[in-house]
């Protein structure tokens, strides 16, 4: 396959990919981040303390994190069926991808929250903050930038998932690579979408890197 017959297909499955870790980083996102902020609020010495509640929770999140992507991904075709009505396809890929992906944002935000200073949280309660209030105010912006390294690890992560649903008809450029590039032996696709990976993750990387740094120095 020359490269204009290439094209096509390669742009097709660049925009799917991307449709699927954008939309599934969302969600992650959405899923993940309030889990991290329970998992910190309900440890000993937190801002509302729950031994049981965060033992119970860190313990779902290891579940979840602990299942190889591609066992979930198998797992989940009933649950993806029920939710979009079909197995195959992008939209399909998102499903066992944010269930994939909220664990291990949530893992990733703890850390960062963990990392804030204590004796802002202390600042924030003396001048009579609730528990409310500091996540919101203090805990949350103050672990932005490592928020964001976590949200650049996720996406990178979830780029390599995509590439893997591509295995079971999850479409984006795994799918193209086993279709043209494992099935029909053809190795200039196979070369274009590795490549094509490579340059995703750098960019995802540099710009995850660069935001990061700017709140860092914010």
């Amino acid at each position: 396959m020359g490269w204009f017959d290439l094209w096509p297909s390669l742009r097709e499955a660049l925009f799917a990919t991307l449709y699927m870790v954008s939309v599934s980083a969302v969600i992650a996102v959405l899923g993940g981040l309030p889990i991290g902020v329970l998992l910190i609020a309900t440890d000993r010495g937190g801002l509302f303390p729950a031994p049981l509640v965060n033992r119970v929770l860190s313990g779902i999140v290891n579940l979840g994190r602990s299942i190889p992507f591609i066992i979930l991904m198998v797992a989940l075709i009933p649950v993806t069926r029920a939710i979009v009505k079909t197995s195959l396809g992008s939209t399909a890929a998102i499903v066992p991808l944010s269930i994939a992906a909220i664990p291990f944002y949530a893992r990733v935000a703890e850390t960062a929250l963990r990392e804030v200073d204590r004796g802002l949280i202390e600042m924030a309660q003396a001048v009579g903050c609730n528990s409310w209030q500091v996540v919101a105010k203090v805990l949350i912006p103050e672990a932005l930038p490592g928020l964001v390294r976590g949200l650049t690890i996720t996406l990178i992560g979830l780029i390599g998932h995509s590439a893997m649903a591509g295995a079971i008809g999850g479409g984006g450029l795994g799918d193209l690579a086993i279709r043209y590039g494992y099935q029909r032996f053809e190795t200039d696709v196979m070369v274009a979408t590795v490549v094509t990976l490579i340059i995703l993750v750098q960019v995802v990387q540099g710009v995850g890197d660069r935001i990061a740094a700017r709140l860092q120095h914010r």
